[in-house]
């Protein structure tokens, strides 16, 4: 039996229109059509510059750029009858200024070094935004790192409370992290911000364009200058996509550590009434569930940042859609959930309460100071520490872990008079004062170390970093903003020399 033949569909058949097309028309729609008019109106005025195109006719296109009806192409449905919001906008400007004139501005360029300079116009902009919500969780660590520079609590590792420490000492190593995860993003960003318009397809062109003049009125800060690699290079993306991938692990790790010292079970952390919900069953109930949305916004953003990298994993080095329309739209996703779990944090730092009490009975406890109670006995003996150890260690399991420190002390000078005679024995006072952890703290002085003198110049400089790092942050987003009103002056420059010359 022979099967009948099935007639062939015409461009765009309409299941590529449907699973394909469609999708990313509107895509396009929600994430290129500010950069993609802005691209417009640079490049058209570099061809007039250049006298590529006539005045008049780059007058008569920047007329019909300034009259599209931005809703009207927002509102767009895709039928197949064009191919994506490029070829859709240029069907709206032959229809102002004529098919000849409005294809003119096409000239020297191709839709793919557009599309790689979209894509990092916005992907700047999304840094920026990440890195302006990670300052604001720095402002509040950096505070409150302030306020609680002296408050004690229990360091911990694994999971185990191991030695007292402050909670400023805590949160300026989360500040740490953050620190450098703005540095990362800042680097990444600087990286981002260069221009492929002037690639074309991937060997530039014939024509003697300016690409330096279309960058710097699209705001960036040089070129990616070989042609080839401006196209066919993700590393703008993956890198990018990698350092918010540490940031958010970053945001993970100390909104799980918040959850924890929120339980009942620990106690070190209050929550205050705007950020917990209530039980639907359990009256009692004060859920810190802002928290669980910190971490899982973070780890969903953590992911799909990874994932985009892995997507173009043994690609070919060439224009290849794999980084292209599909994929950037989970890029800008990844850095959404980032900034919504970094505000959210914010937020949650801007009105939480430490119960510090608690916190520093804590470190007081539990055998956290017997460090340096073996640091004592090496410096007021001479032994090795290693000796020192096995008499701590010794007294410990006396103890069977009941702590009490007057015993503690007691167990050190009956274990030194039966087994250790060839060293003297220190006075019980001074054992008793090296197991007091405000004691502990205060002799940690050196870099790093949780102590007023040690602690106080970090949160000092991570103050001022933070100024100097708003201050160049703000420096590069007024640089976007002056970049676009000087394509809107440049414009209206042009336009009104276009009209005193038709008058004249």
């Amino acid at each position: 039996m022979t099967l009948p033949v099935q007639p062939k569909s015409s461009f765009p058949a309409p299941i590529y229109r449907d699973t394909v097309l469609a999708q990313i028309f509107t895509d396009a729609k929600k994430y290129f059509l500010e950069p993609l008019l802005a691209i417009q109106y640079a490049h058209t005025l570099m061809l007039g510059r250049q006298g590529i195109m006539a005045r008049r006719e780059v007058a008569a296109c920047l007329r019909a750029l300034d009259g599209l009806d931005l809703e009207k192409i927002r509102g767009a449905v895709y039928d197949g009858s064009f191919e994506d919001l490029f070829f859709f906008m240029e069907r709206e400007l032959a229809a102002q200024c004529g098919v000849e004139t409005a294809g003119k501005m096409h000239t020297a360029r191709s839709r793919n070094d557009i599309d790689l300079t979209m894509y990092r116009m916005v992907m700047r902009e999304r840094l920026a935004e990440t890195m302006a919500s990670l300052l604001e969780v720095r402002r509040q660590l950096v505070e409150l790192a302030w306020t609680h520079r002296a408050s004690l609590m229990p360091a911990y590792t694994h999971n185990q409370p191991a030695q007292p420490t402050t909670l400023g000492h805590y949160l300026m190593a989360i500040l740490e992290c953050f620190e450098r995860d703005f540095e990362r993003l800042r680097e990444a960003s600087v990286r981002v911000n260069r221009s492929p318009m002037g690639a074309c397809a991937i060997t530039t062109t014939g024509f003697p364009i300016d690409r330096y003049y279309v960058a710097s009125m699209l705001g960036f800060e040089g070129l990616q200058m070989n042609s080839y690699g401006a196209i066919a290079a993700v590393d703008y993306l993956t890198e990018s996509c990698s350092m918010l991938a540490v940031c958010m692990l970053n945001l993970g790790r100390l909104a799980q550590d918040f959850l924890q010292w929120s339980s009942v079970e620990f106690g070190y952390i209050r929550l205050s009434d705007g950020y917990v919900q209530i039980s639907s069953i359990m009256p009692q109930k004060r859920n810190p569930v802002p928290l669980e949305h910190v971490r899982v916004l973070s780890s969903k953003a953590m992911t799909q940042a990874q994932a985009v990298v892995g997507s173009v994993h043994n690609t070919p080095f060439t224009d290849i859609n794999d980084s292209e329309d599909d994929l950037q739209p989970m890029v800008y996703n990844a850095f959404e959930d980032a900034e919504r779990g970094l505000k959210l944090l914010a937020g949650v730092l801007a009105e939480i309460e430490f119960l510090t009490d608690h916190m520093a009975a804590c470190a007081d406890a539990n055998f956290l100071t017997v460090t340096e109670l073996a640091d004592t006995l090496v410096r007021e003996t001479g032994m090795s520490f290693r000796t020192a150890h096995e008499i701590v260690s010794e007294a410990v399991k006396d103890l069977d872990g009941g702590y009490d420190a007057e015993k503690m002390a007691a167990s050190v000078e009956y274990i030194m008079a039966a087994d250790h005679r060839e060293f003297e024995m220190p006075e019980l006072d001074l054992l008793r004062r090296s197991l007091n952890a405000a004691h502990f703290v205060a002799v940690r002085k050196v870099p790093g170390g949780p102590a007023l003198e040690a602690l106080e110049p970090e949160i000092l400089r991570s103050r001022a970093l933070l100024d100097a790092d708003a201050l160049w942050l703000k420096k590069q987003t007024d640089g976007f903003e002056d970049a676009r009103e000087r394509v809107r002056s440049a414009a209206r420059e042009l336009l009104a020399e276009s009209e005193d010359d038709v008058a004249g």
